[in-house]
């Protein structure tokens, strides 16, 4: 599928070799090196999921690696891959790294079993054409200070308790919150090794950017906590006054309550002006909550973007909308396995059954499409308007709506 030049090759980056992708990663995200991040937490990605092209000279020419997921995914979960620390060095570009790196990664997550990969794309333009599709978008606010929430029930008798952020005590607690506040929401996924739970509550000076050591504020019922934040000050003074802005790294909330208390708590701090949330999904309790939205910026983006690795089991590991019998036309480059057309069956409970059919398509579309309706955030028929998916309005409004979610996916971490 993927040929690299003359004298490169593939490896695995043993554990001496760490140094050598950090460095191509910097190079190819011009980020400076933070050695006293490197030593205060731990390296993220599995040794074994490290991947390297090999230039002939022996150094490393490009990097990647994955995570061992498990996905969200409505009515159920399926095993993941999730790509990251893709990079290659600027003066190797154009040479066709990248592509055997994808071709790579895919062919060793189906080794293990994971029928699904997952990214955040550093740049939108690159990953469609290896069959990823933009499946879920996020939103980030900046609210003022001050902002009103319109009254939920049982909020007034919550209480909350300030500290600064003790990883050893609090990176447990904030992940056990993280999971149980994201239930059923597709892409939510779990970060299930101390590693990720670690970075989670990192804070190493060299990256504060001028905020004060990170503050953990947690929401009490008596002694059950019921909601937490990660947050941050950037202290600043204006002509007017105190002009400083709230930087929330993560909120999670178990219960509208807990959330109007943590976002009321939040959202009326000090000497400070605004309040930035982290990414929040499109139809997130805050969104909901304000009074007057107006005031509020909001900055729409992609967030997950999904590659059904191997289209059968992928499809069967989730539940759909309603009842359904639709056949799909799916073509896939890479993946050859996965095109063809498949019979999709869909039961009064959900469940799916996929099987490999010679009869006239419904809808025709690429797996990069059926990777962006899989979570449950895309229309096909809006793909249908768009040129994107072919098929009859009434086969796509069937998809659409066996496909839909009822609440939008969104992945809060970036991997």
């Amino acid at each position: 599928m993927s040929t690299l030049p003359t004298g490169y090759r593939t490896v695995v980056v043993p554990p001496e070799r760490i140094e050598e992708l950090r460095t191509v990663d910097q190079l190819a995200f011009a980020v400076a090196p933070d050695p006293e991040a490197d030593q205060l937490l731990p390296f993220p990605v599995p040794h074994d999921r490290l991947m390297a092209v090999e230039s002939p000279d022996g150094t490393y020419a490009a990097v990647h690696g994955s995570y061992d997921l498990v996905m969200p995914v409505p009515g159920g979960q399926v095993a993941c891959a999730g790509l990251t620390w893709v990079g290659v060095r600027p003066d190797e570009r154009r040479r066709g790294l990248l592509r055997a790196m994808i071709t790579t990664h895919l062919e060793r997550s189906l080794e293990r079993g994971e029928p699904v990969s997952a990214l955040f794309a550093a740049e939108a333009p690159i990953y469609g054409r290896f069959g990823y599709g933009s499946a879920a978008d996020q939103v980030r606010l900046t609210v003022p200070r001050g902002a009103a929430l319109r009254p939920v029930a049982g909020s007034e008798r919550l209480t909350v308790r300030l500290e600064r952020v003790d990883p050893g005590r609090h990176a447990e607690l904030v992940e056990d919150l993280y999971v149980r506040a994201g239930a059923g929401r597709p892409g939510w996924v779990p970060r299930a090794t101390p590693a990720l739970r670690a970075y989670t509550v990192g804070d190493p000076p060299g990256r504060r950017a001028g905020c004060e050591p990170l503050l953990l504020a947690t929401v009490l019922d008596g002694q059950d906590v019921r909601g937490v934040a990660l947050f941050a000050r950037k202290a600043s003074w204006g002509e007017d006054g105190a002009d400083a802005v709230v930087k929330v790294r993560e909120a999670s909330a178990l219960d509208p309550a807990s959330t109007h208390r943590l976002w009321s708590f939040l959202l009326d701090l000090d000497l400070t002006t605004t309040v930035e949330t982290p990414p929040l999904a499109v139809d997130d309790p805050l969104l909901h909550l304000l009074v007057d939205p107006r005031p509020t910026r909001r900055r729409l983006t992609d967030n997950l973007w999904v590659r059904l690795l191997d289209v059968p089991t992928a499809l069967a590991a989730r539940r759909y909308a309603g009842p359904a019998d639709v056949v799909l036309e799916v073509t896939d480059v890479l993946l050859p396995a996965n095109a063809g057309r498949w019979r999709l069956v869909v039961d009064a409970d959900g469940a799916a059954d996929l099987s490999r059919t010679d009869v006239d398509a419904d809808v025709a579309l690429d797996v990069r499409e059926l990777g962006a309706l899989y979570l449950g955030g895309r229309s096909a028929a809006a793909m249908g308007s768009a040129g994107l998916a072919r098929g009859d309005r009434a086969a796509l409004d069937r998809l659409t709506t066996a496909f839909a979610s009822s609440l939008a996916p969104v992945c809060p971490f970036m991997f």
